[in-house]
């Protein structure tokens, strides 16, 4: 009784906000659960989502080929390759600034959400969609989406290390880009006929449960082993301090003096 009382209690180690973050967690990975077992039993009304989203999307892109020509642009421009340029630079910056647990954050989230998700494409060991007149051909398994995973990745690294540097209307537009833009990118998959819609579900799953439980991670260390206040990494992102360390006058993007 007195330890579930200490997980309640703020004031004490992991606290309330761990514990629900631990259970968000929790609840990300079970619907991502359940659709590998799906996927893995060939689970018919899945199967039949998965098809109908394929070919009709096929028939689409081959009758326009503007379409799958900006189809292929999104993935192009979003490919894993670019995440890990971006973050890469982010942590760069935040080395350079001092900001040495940030940075560790962002690097580990990134490479290990990617090489998990490398590691399930090989135990999963799906086939890529099948389609007459394919307008693109991607190698490897199919489950989950290689680009969807890195793109949730990376925009929410990228996300959670913003925040804390815009004002409101700022955090809205960054909001708006760290959701649209993994959603454009696995859209762009399905539509390009290199992989399942449930793969690319499972990609946006998988990666946001990675975010999730690091960014708990990361502030579990802020609030016990740092003594921070208690923060809330939707709206403030990993790190609030970061106001003052990884900006040059520390503040706030356009603030005005």
């Amino acid at each position: 009784m007195n330890w579930w009382r200490r997980r309640f209690d703020p004031r004490h180690g992991l606290g309330l906000r761990l514990t629900v973050a631990v259970a968000a967690v929790a609840l990300i990975g079970v619907p991502f659960t359940v659709l590998l077992v799906f996927v893995k039993t060939s689970f018919g009304p899945l199967t039949e989502i998965d098809e109908g989203a394929a070919r009709d999307l096929h028939v689409y892109a081959i009758g326009n080929p503007g379409f799958a020509r900006l189809m292929q642009l999104v993935s192009d421009v979003f490919a894993p390759l670019t995440w890990r340029i971006a973050v890469g630079a982010a942590v760069a910056w935040l080395v350079w600034r001092r900001a040495y647990h940030l940075a560790l954050w962002a690097a580990t989230t990134l490479t290990v959400g990617g090489l998990l998700g490398l590691a399930l494409k090989v135990v999963v060991a799906r086939a890529r969609p099948s389609l007459p007149d394919p307008v693109a051909i991607a190698p490897g398994a199919s489950f989950p989406s290689g680009h969807t995973v890195n793109a949730t990745l990376g925009a929410g690294i990228l996300l959670l290390l913003v925040l804390p540097l815009v004002r409101e209307r700022g955090r809205a537009l960054a909001w708006a880009l760290a959701v649209l833009i993994p959603l454009a990118v696995g859209f762009s998959r399905i539509a390009l006929g290199v992989h399942w819609f449930s793969d690319v579900v499972a990609g946006l799953v998988f990666g946001v449960a990675v975010v999730a439980a690091t960014a708990a991670a990361f502030e579990t260390w802020r609030r016990r082993d740092a003594g921070r206040r208690p923060a809330q990494p939707l709206r403030e992102g990993v790190g609030p301090e970061a106001q003052s360390e990884i900006t040059p006058q520390g503040g706030r993007i356009g603030h005005r003096s």
